[in-house]
């Protein structure tokens, strides 16, 4: 077995950077961290993540597989405030509600197409295992 920190960034195609960038900005407080001439790298904070934002004119036709990628919450609670950062951002709610009681989702998708979710779940064995969970 390979020890990692999981899952931890994504790349992603995008027409302008700026505005997708700026998108993620807003809604995540993502805050760049590397700047090219066709990328930017950007990280949540508190996060061990990264996300890539590539400038590129044409996007394959095919998602190649990934139906959506997610962002959980540290509070259910918190539900309403990413749904209203989503709106005021540009980005298109696609479904909202709950997976079971107390655990709500959204699904939006960005400026640039991609489908998205946040959602919240109360900690599993695996999280508790990591140490202290918010």
């Amino acid at each position: 077995m390979v020890r990692t920190f999981g899952l931890t960034h994504i790349a992603l195609a995008v027409a302008d950077l700026e505005r997708a960038f700026r998108f993620y900005e807003h809604v995540f407080g993502a805050v760049a961290v590397y700047w090219g001439d066709d990328f930017i790298q950007a990280q949540t904070p508190g996060a061990r993540d990264a996300i890539v934002f590539e400038r590129k004119l044409i996007r394959p036709a095919s998602n190649g597989g990934i139906a959506h990628f997610g962002f959980r919450l540290q509070h259910p609670a918190d539900i309403e405030n990413a749904i209203a950062s989503v709106q005021e951002s540009g980005g298109t709610i696609l479904s909202q509600g709950e997976f079971s009681p107390g655990e709500p989702y959204v699904y939006f998708r960005d400026p640039d197409g991609y489908e998205v979710e946040i959602w919240y779940e109360p900690p599993t064995p695996i999280d508790l295992l990591s140490g202290p969970f918010a």
